[in-house]
């Protein structure tokens, strides 16, 4: 599908279940902002090839999102199923009804999945010969969150952190990522973009990327645990 993070989100889907499934893989690819919002889906061949079902089912399963308001559906030469939802401004009192939704100690759960996930796959990344190519799609992907406007940070920085699963070349790693990405994203979107915590974090993300690059993987597990550590006390800092 050319696009690796839709090739690991968009597996495919039970027979059993294939509708609600394939509105689950759609979701999480428009939540996590791996389809940018104003962006359009991959065409529905393809689509439908990904994920293993029909297209009957893959376009039941657009209609749904369409109705509600996450997708626009044009037709027409150059139309396509389109990326309308955007995630709302963040306030606090988002953050606190995502965090009471969750009870505390899923919240905990999952900010331990995320570390154990993340910590996982920068080390296996870094313990890898790593080919050109791949080296070049994380230091693009560091520089697109680093360079990022502060509207487009948190999909950018979603991209950067799925992106080091994405290059082990295991999709049961890369989907577990972006499963425990999914988690804490609505926690995530609801902190405002502060300029002193993303110049902290992209301090950290060059320090990930270069322990990976020179083959360290305690090196890289160690920054993840600090950056990861770094979004936690954020978090807790706005729920005082």
């Amino acid at each position: 599908m050319g696009e690796p993070q839709l090739v690991a989100l968009l597996r495919p889907v039970r027979a059993g279940n294939a509708f609600e499934e394939t509105v689950e893989r759609l979701l999480q690819a428009i939540k996590l902002g791996v389809v940018a919002p104003g962006a359009k889906l991959p065409p529905e061949r393809e689509l439908a090839v990904q994920l293993g079902i029909s297209r009957v089912t893959l376009r039941e399963a657009i209609r749904a999102l369409q109705d509600a308001g996450y997708l626009d559906v044009r037709r027409g030469r150059y139309g396509g199923a389109f990326v309308v939802y955007e995630p709302p401004r963040p306030r606090q009192e988002d953050l606190r009804r995502a965090v009471n939704e969750m009870g505390p100690s899923d919240l905990a759960d999952a900010l331990t999945f995320r570390m154990a996930m993340e910590c996982g796959a920068a080390q296996v990344l870094a313990a890898m010969e790593l080919t050109g190519e791949q080296r070049g799609i994380l230091t693009r992907r560091l520089a697109d969150v680093n360079d990022a406007a502060p509207a487009d940070y948190r999909r950018l920085d979603t991209a950067f952190h799925l992106s080091i699963a994405e290059l082990t070349g295991s999709p049961l790693l890369a989907s577990a990522s972006a499963d425990a990405r999914l988690r804490v994203t609505d926690l995530l979107n609801a902190i405002p973009v502060l300029g002193p915590n993303i110049d902290h974090a992209a301090a950290q993300h060059v320090a990930m990327v270069e322990a990976i690059l020179r083959g360290d993987p305690e090196g890289a597990r160690k920054a993840v645990v600090e950056h990861l550590e770094g979004t936690a006390a954020l978090l807790r800092a706005f729920l005082a």
